[in-house]
């Protein structure tokens, strides 16, 4: 099982801060492409993506008991 953290518009689009789920064995961008149809998530193109707290590319594979979060792009004035 997978702990999901969503941060920003991804928090508001997905209606919680996090999900749990089992989504060890795919890639990042597996998960993202699955979340994106199901929770209808924009731009997750240009999503950045924590594994336990690092960094990870979209062909990470997801083992079982990591934090996934999702972080988009920050904007300031």
């Amino acid at each position: 099982m997978n702990k999901i953290l969503f941060f920003a518009h991804l928090r508001d689009a997905v209606g919680e801060e996090f999900l749990r789920l089992d989504a060890s064995g795919k890639t990042v961008a597996e998960l993202k492409a699955e979340l994106s149809e199901k929770y209808d998530l924009p731009r997750m193109e240009t999503v950045m993506t924590a594994i336990n707290e690092e960094f990870a590319s979209n062909d990470e594979v997801i083992k079982d008991g990591d934090e996934i979060a999702f972080i988009p792009p920050v904007s300031g004035g």
